[in-house]
């Protein structure tokens, strides 16, 4: 379990296939303090596991699923990289729940500038535009963000927007991204928990009172 509050950014050294997966050294410095093999890592927001350290320098790897549906398998030396430690009991809860478990690649449509800071525009599967309530949370990357507006469907996709703030420009890479770009995008867990719930609830032999209804009734 992760924040979406990057710590630092890495370099990937290399990346080398093992089998159908692969194997990434990535150069760091803070995230090196307190971990150790079997540990997990967010790596532009996919959970990770470190299976050694090499000097500066941890040791991940990926399995086949992980490189075909995220953007880990398209990576190359010398890319930065965002990284976050698993979060501890004590941890302060900035960011919201984040896991490590990408929901699809979604495509840079344009960045704007909105000053102090930019707005991001990213399409993705428009089956996803209903994970995206106006101030919902949606980490991209990694970084933990806060959406601006409710999806906008168009064809295929749907289009979310995130602003970007000051600091937030300047303590991660999402400012130097270009149309085009693909982005880790993670929808808030919680939202799909609650999907899967009500689905279950509904069929037949379930039994239940949960609903959209009910779940106005008590205040959500």
């Amino acid at each position: 379990m992760f924040t979406g509050i990057i710590e630092e950014i890495g370099k990937l050294q290399r990346i080398a296939p093992t089998g159908e997966g692969a194997e990434l050294s990535i150069a760091c410095d803070r995230v090196l303090a307190d971990i150790k093999p079997e540990d997990s890592l967010a790596v532009n927001g996919v959970c990770l596991t470190v299976v050694s350290r090499e000097g500066s320098s941890l040791i991940v790897q990926a399995v086949a699923e992980t490189l075909s549906k995220t953007g880990i398998g398209k990576l190359v030396a010398g890319k930065q990289l965002h990284l976050e430690r698993a979060l501890l009991p004590t941890t302060r809860m900035g960011g919201h729940f984040v896991q490590g478990h990408v929901d699809c690649v979604g495509r840079v449509r344009r960045l704007d500038d909105a000053r102090p800071g930019k707005v991001l525009h990213l399409a993705v599967p428009k089956d996803y535009a209903r994970y995206t309530p106006r101030t919902g949370s949606v980490c991209l990357d990694g970084v933990s963000l806060t959406l601006s507006h409710e999806a906008q469907v168009d064809g295929s996709e749907a289009v979310i927007r995130v602003a970007l703030i000051p600091y937030t420009l300047e303590a991660t890479l999402l400012g130097g991204l270009h149309a085009g770009d693909g982005v880790n995008v993670e929808f808030d867990c919680l939202a799909k928990y609650m999907e899967q719930l009500l689905r279950h609830n509904d069929e037949p032999g379930k039994g239940g009172n949960l609903s959209m209804d009910r779940l106005r009734e008590l205040g959500y």
